[in-house]
């Protein structure tokens, strides 16, 4: 194992100071409880978005706390969900009086603590909560984590639209219902070139030999669909494009393209990567209104990519446009 680390036991800890040392015009963090909290929480009138999850997929999701996005991110150890009273201290922290939502992926711990926060937070405090389930990933109907499909990267679009819509001073409901639409338009499919290893473990969360890779991964290392012999760009492309087409009915509209990298690969390769998308998308007539390249949910050092398409109409375009000011995504500003 080489990694830039000190203690294994340390490294959230320390990388949370290490964002609070390196952005303290946006982010304060919370330290003992682990929270990381958009600078000027609670906006009176605003509803405050808090989601989290564990470690080890940044910028995902401390890195995107800030102006139109997250109010607060609960970061739980490497690929460890967070604990209810992470939830609960950030839930009655960033609540401006307009209540509060739950952006959640679909993992089983997740769900539940989240839930418990929720509840807890109702009964201490009064705020009003709702919370709103991720599950995007086309790949597995269930997996190791989760019951239903897992929550990936339609999670980083959600933050940023209903970043937007909670800027602008919409309602705990109107924010919600627009979560629930995202979700329920978005899809994603990702795959690996090679494992990556959490620090505490050492060692590699499984093993692929030099010639293969694995379609369908998760951003923990979960089992994908199928392990193969590596293949060209265009043929990887269409593995993970052919089957979000094949999920929901995309022609005609006008779509969001993320090609997201997983930790361990180049832009170089991305932007080849997203070329490839692209054509396909165009042959198969949906429209690319707006994209995004880069590393924005990653699973620590893995090479590989997932793609993510979302339908956008008008309004969610103007909300994907709107100004945002956070670590991990930045524009309009």
């Amino acid at each position: 194992m080489k990694k830039l680390i000190n203690d294994p036991n340390d490294v959230v800890a320390e990388a949370l100071r290490g964002m609070a040392a390196a952005h303290p015009d946006r982010l304060r963090v919370d330290h003992e409880l682990k929270i990381v909290y958009r600078k000027d929480a609670p906006r009176q009138g605003k509803v405050g978005l808090v989601s989290g999850g564990g470690s080890g997929h940044e910028p995902m999701h401390g890195g995107f706390v800030g102006l139109g996005m997250l109010d607060a991110a609960c970061a739980g150890e490497v690929f460890t969900s967070p604990v209810p009273d992470q939830m609960m201290a950030a839930t009655k922290a960033v609540d401006g009086g307009a209540g509060v939502l739950h952006i959640v992926k679909n993992y089983t711990g997740d769900v539940m603590n989240f839930e418990m926060a929720a509840e807890m937070a109702a009964a201490e405090a009064g705020t009003e909560v709702v919370s709103v389930v991720t599950d995007d990933d086309v790949a597995v109907q269930d997996s190791l984590y989760t019951a239903g499909r897992r929550g990936v990267g339609v999670t980083v679009l959600l933050e940023k639209i209903v970043g937007a819509a909670a800027e602008e001073g919409r309602s705990l409901a109107e924010c919600a219902d627009l979560a629930r639409k995202v979700n329920g338009n978005g899809r994603s499919m990702g795959m690996a070139l090679t494992s990556c290893t959490v620090p505490s473990a050492g060692k590699p969360t499984f093993e692929l030999g030099e010639d293969e890779m694995e379609v369908g991964i998760g951003i923990h290392g979960e089992p994908g669909r199928e392990r193969r012999k590596i293949a060209p760009a265009r043929e990887i492309a269409a593995m993970l494009v052919e089957p979000i087409l094949a999920d929901l009915d995309y022609q005609g509209s006008d779509v969001i393209a993320m090609v997201n990298g997983m930790g361990g690969t180049p832009l170089i390769e991305l932007y080849l990567m997203y070329n490839e998308v692209a054509q396909i998308l165009e042959k198969s007539g949906v429209t690319v209104a707006r994209c995004l390249v880069g590393n924005y949910i990653t699973s620590l050092e893995m090479a590989g990519c997932s793609v993510t398409l979302l339908k956008a109409d008008d309004d969610i375009v103007r909300l994907w446009d709107a100004p945002v000011n956070t670590p991990g995504l930045r524009w309009g500003v």
